[in-house]
């Protein structure tokens, strides 16, 4: 499995400390974990993730709009979460259904088309 540095998007701070624990415990890196559209899109530049996980409702925004204004400056790939039962997202974007198990996260990361780096 491939180590990435990645961008959490999560306004609830127990399922953001959470997931924090959970990917890091499978070998990745969290660059930062961000509350709010705002603050993902300021830091997503100087934290250069491989991936980003975004809440789609964010309590002041949306992590879709977060998505597309990071997208104007770098295509980085991306998944969204939400509780929401009802489509989220485009063709091709992958969603993760609140609750999830770690399993389906780790399902969902091997899906995305990641581009690996030099080494």
């Amino acid at each position: 499995m491939s180590r990435y540095n990645i961008l959490i998007v999560e306004d609830d701070p127990v399922i953001g400390i959470l997931l924090v624990d959970i990917l890091i415990g499978m070998g990745h890196d969290v660059c930062a974990l961000k509350t709010t559209a705002e603050s993902a899109v300021a830091t997503a530049a100087g934290c250069n993730p491989d991936l980003m996980l975004v809440d789609v409702q964010l309590g002041s925004g949306s992590g879709i709009a977060a998505v597309a204004e990071i997208h104007r400056r770098k295509a980085i790939p991306y998944m969204y979460m939400t509780g929401a039962l009802l489509p989220v997202g485009g063709p091709g974007d992958i969603v993760l259904y609140k609750p999830f198990l770690e399993a389906e996260l780790a399902d969902a990361i091997a899906r995305i088309d990641i581009p690996l780096l030099p080494t």
